[in-house]
């Protein structure tokens, strides 16, 4: 490198930066709340939220209510011990200054205030402190009312007395900055309520309620579940066919680590497996999952053996004794190891061995004591493991190295010519017309073009062995290169952008319903990791002289008749097939032009219930939904 690029500020001593106090989260927010959008933006209420928990779990709160206020403003209330106002004997400040400004300061260390935690890194309320505009803390105790104010981190006031109160606890309010949150500071209320229910759940003594002041008329939910993880289990298994009448349910204390466990089967093919620790959601498992999964295989095939119910060449593999199964998995724990602040996984390995033992304590006698559903429970396991070995045969052909092998299941796919998945992107196109124009409109060097004919199998009502005897599905399987089942392996995903491209009619919309419901259920990581995407079509094309206008829906049809003036001819397109090649990659395709809509995971539980009514066997329910939709709904005559 030349002299000249070289004169810049000399790299010395003077150049350590030291940040001082919540500095460091405010230049680097995503590390402690994982990102600065829509997520992270939720994630500070559950930091406060979460606080208002532990002093439940702690013995001392049973009342808790979340208030989103006009502009956005966070509002937490419980009716806990209040956060000491007393001094601090090192920092000389009260104490709930001291725990709002420092990090890694508060209750949760010294292994007495609080048995369990999800808030034990000590920098929640810290952390939702700095990335505020304002925030306002409220103590109640002893008679009195304590109140500070801080803006984005620093204290703007001394902790006042303002008044007398009747009340015990802590109010919090806070507003989100802007600075920060530069996508978005708009609180999705759906997301927060359906959060706020499982917390009820997961605590059967609390009664949560969560408030919308935002609109005209403020909506308001209140939950109190006396029956926890009993009632979570029919809440989440709804309308499906139930395989054991008497759900199965334990709770047991070990060395100080408590286990609570909930499960149901039911007539459906998903497994559907939710843990928690300290109610914060473990989604990718960890040690009480591992546990679980040993103890429940091991127990039904022990019960099968004993009972003369098991062959020889069909023993039970772990999926087998999961297919339908809806289970909660909830442990309190007084010093979890999680990855990271935001809590994914539980690495405490003396975990696996408790809830191995608890389990299979438990469930040994569940069976035992219920033979009739024992024996619901082991015909489905056979019935899922004979699919398992009959799908053997159509599973090794996804394992080929090519997706243009010899069997021709993939031969459709005109693929692209770059083998990095980081860019190279698929699209799976409705029909031989539609899929013709792509593979010509097609950027060919990272767009690869797979058409699919006619209605995908409907995955909710297929198992394993049909789903893998279907040429469609298989096709698609081999084109993504994931694997499926026990084999699948996100990390040899071919494209890194799935892009599900039907027509903009009813036809279209099942079809693209279908491939989710696919997506969902076998390809699940896809869809967290970001990979799967749908294509926006236009529904019309506006010409008048030269000027040509893509419309791609009705709402914006007016708009665009207006601004081309005169009366321009207008195309309703039907369908992808009527568009040439080159309409095809200018309104659909080009990255320059295109607009993609990305599949998020947003509640996994939530989207499991819509697809089994959606896609399901029970009629009822998904009419009821029809009828209360339709309102919603476009005719076109």
């Amino acid at each position: 490198m030349s002299t000249e690029n070289k004169e810049q500020k000399a790299y010395d001593a003077d150049s350590i930066q030291i940040l001082e106090g919540l500095e460091a989260v405010r230049k680097r927010p995503g590390m402690y709340i994982g990102s600065t959008g829509e997520r992270g933006l939720h994630h500070l209420v559950w930091e406060i939220v979460d606080n208002s928990i532990d002093e439940a779990l702690a013995g001392y709160a049973d009342t808790i209510t979340v208030e989103v206020l006009k502009d956005n403003i966070i509002r937490v209330t419980d009716n806990g011990r209040g956060i000491p106002v007393g001094i601090h004997h090192k920092t000389g400040k009260p104490a709930v200054e001291t725990i709002l400004t420092t990090l890694h300061a508060g209750g949760k260390f010294d292994g007495s205030s609080y048995k369990v935690s999800g808030g034990l890194h000590g920098v929640g309320a810290s952390v939702v402190n700095a990335l505020s505009s304002y925030f306002i803390v409220e103590v109640h105790v002893n008679g009195k009312i304590h109140k500070q104010r801080f803006e984005k981190g620093f204290p703007v006031t001394g902790l006042d007395i303002i008044g007398d109160t009747t009340h015990q606890g802590t109010v919090i309010t806070f507003l989100a900055d802007p600075d920060v949150f530069k996508e978005t500071t708009i609180y999705d209320f759906e997301t927060l309520r359906s959060r706020v229910q499982q917390l009820a759940f997961l605590n059967r003594n609390i009664k949560i309620t969560i408030t919308d002041d935002r609109k005209e008329e403020p909506v308001s939910f209140t939950y109190h579940y006396e029956g926890g993880l009993l009632e979570y289990i029919d809440f989440l298994t709804g309308t499906k066919t139930k395989i054991n009448a008497n759900k199965f349910y334990a709770e047991k204390e070990v060395d100080g680590i408590t286990l609570e466990v909930a499960l149901q089967y039911t007539d459906s093919y998903a497994t559907n497996l939710y843990s928690f620790t300290n109610n914060i959601p473990t989604h990718e498992g960890g040690m009480h999952e591992d546990g679980f999964k040993m103890a429940l295989n091991r127990v039904l095939a022990k019960y099968a053996k004993d009972n003369n119910l098991l062959k020889k060449d069909e023993p039970f593999i772990s999926d087998d004794t999961r297919e339908g199964l809806t289970a909660i998995i909830s442990v309190k724990h007084p010093d979890p190891q999680f990855e990271g602040q935001t809590k994914t996984k539980l690495g405490n390995v003396e975990v696996r061995q408790i809830a191995s033992q608890v389990v299979g304590e438990t469930f040994e006698r569940y069976l035992l004591e219920n033979p009739t559903d024992a024996k619901a429970i082991i015909d489905k396991s056979l019935l899922a493991a004979r699919a398992r070995i009959a799908a053997r045969k159509a599973r090794e052909a996804t394992r080929r190295k090519s997706p243009l092998d010899a069997l021709g299941f993939a031969s459709k796919l005109a693929d692209c010519r770059s083998k990095n998945p980081a860019i190279s992107e698929l699209y799976i196109v409705e029909g031989d017309s539609a899929g013709g124009s792509a593979k010509q409109g097609r950027e060919s060097e990272y767009q690869a073009i797979l058409p699919l004919r006619g209605k995908v199998l409907n995955v909710e009502k297929a198992r394993i062995d049909k789903v893998l005897s279907n040429n469609e599905i298989l096709s698609l399987i081999q084109a993504i290169g994931t694997g499926i089942g026990e084999e699948f392996n996100p990390e040899k995903a071919r494209y890194h952008k799935i892009v599900i491209m039907t027509d903009a009619d009813v036809d279209g919309a099942h079809i693209r319903t279908l491939l989710l419901t696919f997506f969902f259920r076998y390809f699940k990581p896809l869809i967290d990791l970001g990979y799967i995407y749908f294509a926006q079509p236009p529904l019309y094309k506006l010409q008048f002289g030269k000027k040509v206008e893509y419309v791609y829906d009705d709402e914006a049809l007016p708009k665009a008749l207006e601004q081309l003036g005169g009366k321009p001819s207008m195309q309703r397109y039907k369908g992808l097939g009527e568009m040439n090649p080159e309409q095809l990659w200018e309104t659909t395709m080009d990255p320059e032009t295109r607009t993609l809509l990305q599949v998020t995971m947003k509640d996994a539980i939530e989207a499991d219930q819509v697809f089994n009514m959606l896609m399901g066997e029970e009629v009822a329910p998904r009419k009821e939904f029809i009828q209360t939709n339709a309102v919603y709904a476009d005719v076109d005559i």
